[in-house]
This record gives structure tokens, sequence and C-alpha cells, in this order.
């Protein structure tokens, strides 16, 4: 799988980290990047100057709401 990667500032979490880089759908992605940094799996708030590895999705996978809740869609 292609990665990227995202460097983290002080006080970043898993779900905002999800939402800035990969959209408003992001946040639905998290368990697999969280997966993709078992390292890091423990931390729940970030320190600056981490740097994690963020997976390439299609278009297809960022914008799927099939699996959103209604009121997200």
């Amino acid at each position: 799988m292609a990665t990227n990667t995202y460097t983290t500032i002080s006080g970043d979490e898993w779900d905002g980290i999800c939402f800035k880089y990969y959209g408003p759908n992001g946040e639905m992605l998290m368990d697999k990047v969280m997966h993709t940094n078992p390292t890091y799996m423990n931390i729940a708030v970030f320190p600056a100057g981490i740097k994690l590895m963020m997976p390439v999705f299609t278009l297809e996978e960022t914008q799927n709401t099939d699996d959103l809740p209604p009121w997200m869609r």
C-alpha cells in the first residue's frame, strides 16, 4: 500500500489528523491509519514532530458515505 507522511503538531488527535488529511469523511478511515502506525496506537494526544504514515486511498474510499449514520450524510 502506498503511503505519504504527516508530521503531528502538539495536540493532534487521530480523528483530527484524519479529518485534516483526508477531508470531511477522513474520520471514517481512522482505524486504517492507526493500523498503519501500530507504534503510536496507544497515543491519544500527540506531541509535535511525530511522523505518521498516511495510507493513500482512492477518492471513492475517502468519500464513501454508505457506512455513515444518517446525521453525517
